[in-house]
């Protein structure tokens, strides 16, 4: 009996960690986040958060559209309470008409357009490099931040993504390099997928040439290839976060006297969907390099690109 009980014991605490492994940690970071945000809202006005309310959630979003907050932010967030509640073994109706139209008529009353982060650009992108040759610092972290930001944007990787990327993930090969992306945002399950970047025709920018100086100064031999250094410079064993990626590039920009309000780590990624939907590359293209599952945003990418190209003006001779 005793061994019985030990053995449910066991699956359970197997259970619970396979449920916490279904997301990616940084996906259920976000639940926890916005749920916390509603438990605040919930406290401040002596409501119960869990279990809720189908017109408690209604009343939440309400709440922060009056604040600007955008459509998709809150529909992740009455994803995240929904997943909260199945989590916890309760029920939250979260299509219940109460919410649904709610939120309809928010969207019409706000509108739904999305002002994206703005795309690193070629120009941008050369100004960064640029900004990096001149800095007042140690060459080995030049050489890193730079090659960060190159492959960032040759391979059109999602800041976590770029971050994960091991020794054992590299290959240099005639034509470039490989690089194995074992997990990300839209494989969870882990399939895995190669990006090839092939090398540039100018050295100052080419991501793979970058790659090889950093990993031969850096003598990096195992583990994650880009480190954070220590007060003297010294390269550590630990890995970079996905924020700082973001603080880099806002950090260059910023020297080299662009706002740098609008820019995220996922400007690099949306630079490279933008620069070669530009340059004639066609979705399906972009798609096998930045591991899109759907043509959806890939689209956007390719019209904004496309929006003084194909422009109906260019017609009109004046």
């Amino acid at each position: 009996m005793n061994e019985l009980i030990t053995d449910i014991k066991a699956l359970q605490n197997q259970t619970l960690n396979n449920l916490k492994s279904s997301k990616a940690s940084n996906t259920i970071r976000a639940y926890r986040s916005d749920f916390n945000d509603f438990s605040a809202f919930c406290a401040k006005n002596s409501l119960k958060p869990l279990p809720t309310e189908s017109k408690i959630v209604a009343l939440y979003l309400t709440f922060l559209s009056s604040k600007g907050t955008k459509i998709s932010t809150l529909r992740r967030r009455l994803v995240s309470i929904g997943v909260i509640h199945k989590l916890k073994g309760h029920y939250l109706d979260a299509k219940h008409p109460i919410i649904i139209e709610n939120l309809m008529g928010i969207k019409r009353k706000m509108g739904s357009f999305q002002q994206g982060k703005k795309p690193i650009l070629i120009n941008e992108l050369k100004t960064i490099i640029n900004v990096i040759d001149n800095e007042k610092t140690k060459e080995i972290k030049k050489i890193r931040d730079k090659t960060l930001i190159l492959i960032g944007f040759g391979g059109g990787f999602r800041r976590t993504e770029l971050v994960s990327i091991n020794y054992n993930d590299i290959e240099i090969v005639q034509e470039g390099v490989k690089i194995v992306i074992r997990r990300s945002k839209t494989d969870q399950f882990g399939e895995g997928m190669v990006k090839g970047l092939p090398y540039f025709s100018n050295q100052n920018y080419c991501p793979v040439l970058h790659l090889k100086k950093w990993l031969e100064l850096s003598n990096i031999k195992t583990g994650p290839i880009f480190r954070r250094f220590s007060k003297s410079f010294k390269l550590s064993e630990n890995r970079l976060t996905d924020q700082s990626v973001a603080l880099l590039i806002k950090y260059y920009l910023d020297i080299a006297g662009i706002e740098n309000k609008n820019y995220s780590g996922h400007s690099l990624r949306s630079g490279f969907a933008t620069v070669t939907a530009e340059s004639g590359a066609d979705e399906r293209s972009i798609m096998a390099m930045t591991g899109h599952k759907t043509t959806q945003m890939v689209r956007r990418y390719i019209k904004e690109a496309n929006l003084f190209k194909n422009n109906a003006l260019n017609k009109i001779k004046i």
